[in-house]
């Protein structure tokens, strides 16, 4: 299976945490340790310069104050401190690692400044590509008690990228899970990145559970586009569905093609429902996809036969369908009707039984129930649906459809 589209994030996206690490110089020295004039006058004109964004007259500012000699645990903790938030800015990622990895080492900052130097050092290793290093220093970001959500997608993303694809959906379906636990909406990144994992794992029962939540909270044509191609393609899958498949496309605007506007209403007349077959066929003369191309005539001819079974079917007799020993004929009746009219004949026809494919059946009335915009009855009716040929599969796609 082909993975759906999936960007993984950029390296700029930490430089933000990256760069913001630590103004450390501002934090106060304890009782024992100070820094002489030496290092802390360039100290502090490199801090000027970092917060007015001239990252390389920072580094030149701390490279001065190293040139002072004998210096002590805390004057070189400074520096390193100085030299990683400067580095960082200027976009010398390596100069910045060591820097961050200086600082850690020498155990001089407080808690708090500890775990935004974590977090920046993990967020360099991400930059460099070095994922097993972010992944270890992400994890120590959060042992020791970190808890940004950028971090967290940062350690998903950096499993991905190894290739450690069973822990990226493990973090990433923990993560997804507790923003909907929480009543928030999963990030879309990370709700892709675990579909992506999940094809890759060979999970076709979690890759749909994703693709719906996919569907559920970023409903985009061209997913819809890719769930339906997936859907066709699916073992077992009826033809008998085709003009469902249809149906589907034209909701989610799917349905662009001459082709499929010809097919979609040659069904549609096969199935004795002129009333849709009309509107379909309006609907490309309207947008453009009917009406030109070198076959203009044929699809005039086409409209011309859709109009006659309309007018043909307009002398449908409801007291002959009633009288139908099965149901069969107020299902196909209430179906090419619509509207409210029509769900009450589809659902005596259902209530009376006796029917072809009865499956189809409360597809079809879940189906004109969210064209009414009767959509919490539709779905009621919709979850029903039963079956392995694909009725269950295009059911559940209504439902999401609906909500």
């Amino acid at each position: 299976m082909k993975p759906i589209r999936f960007l993984p994030c950029s390296p700029r996206h930490w430089a933000a945490l990256f760069i913001a690490a630590a103004w450390l110089f501002a934090t106060p020295a304890p009782a024992q340790d100070a820094a002489r004039p030496e290092v802390g006058k360039p100290l502090q004109a490199a801090q000027e310069q970092l917060k007015a964004g001239r990252y390389k007259e920072a580094l030149a500012k701390v490279r001065e104050a190293d040139t002072a000699g004998n210096k002590s645990a805390y004057e070189t903790y400074l520096i390193e401190s100085m030299r990683g938030s400067a580095a960082s800015g200027a976009g010398d990622t390596d100069t910045a690692i060591k820097a961050f990895e200086a600082v850690l080492a020498s155990n001089k900052a407080p808690p708090a400044t500890q775990l935004k130097i974590v977090e920046a050092l993990a967020g360099a290793y991400y930059r460099t590509k070095n994922y097993a290093a972010a992944i270890k220093t992400a994890q120590r970001y959060f042992r020791e008690g970190g808890s940004s959500a950028p971090m967290r997608t940062l350690l998903v993303q950096s499993y991905f990228q190894s290739g450690d694809v069973t822990n990226a959906a493990k973090e990433a379906q923990a993560d997804i899970q507790a923003d909907v636990t929480a009543g928030k909406t999963p990030l879309e990144d990370k709700l892709l990145l675990l579909a992506n994992c999940q094809l890759k794992q060979n999970n076709a029962n979690g890759y749909v559970a994703t693709i719906e939540k996919l569907l559920t909270y970023y409903p985009k044509q061209s997913l819809w586009a890719e769930v339906i191609s997936r859907l066709r393609k699916k073992s077992g899958f009826s033809d008998r569905l085709s003009l469902d498949v249809y149906r589907l496309q034209l909701a989610t605007g799917n349905l662009t093609s001459t082709a499929d506007y010809m097919a979609m209403a040659q069904l549609a007349l096969q199935a004795g429902l002129p009333t849709e077959a009309k509107k379909v066929v309006d609907e490309g003369y309207k947008n453009g996809a009917l009406g030109k191309g070198a076959d203009v005539e044929r699809q005039q001819r086409l409209k011309t036969l859709v109009d006659k079974r309309l007018a043909e079917g307009q002398k449908q007799d409801e007291a002959a369908a009633n009288a139908a020993p099965d149901g069969n004929a107020l299902v196909n009746l209430g179906f090419n009707l619509g509207g409210a009219k029509g769900i009450a004949l589809m659902e005596a026809g259902i209530q009376k039984g006796g029917l072809k494919y009865p499956e189809d059946a409360k597809l079809h009335l879940g189906f004109l129930m969210v064209q009414a915009g009767q959509k919490g009855k539709a779905v009621q009716v919709l979850k029903s649906v039963q079956g392995t040929d694909g009725a269950r599969d295009l059911a559940n796609l209504w439902v999401l459809f609906a909500r």
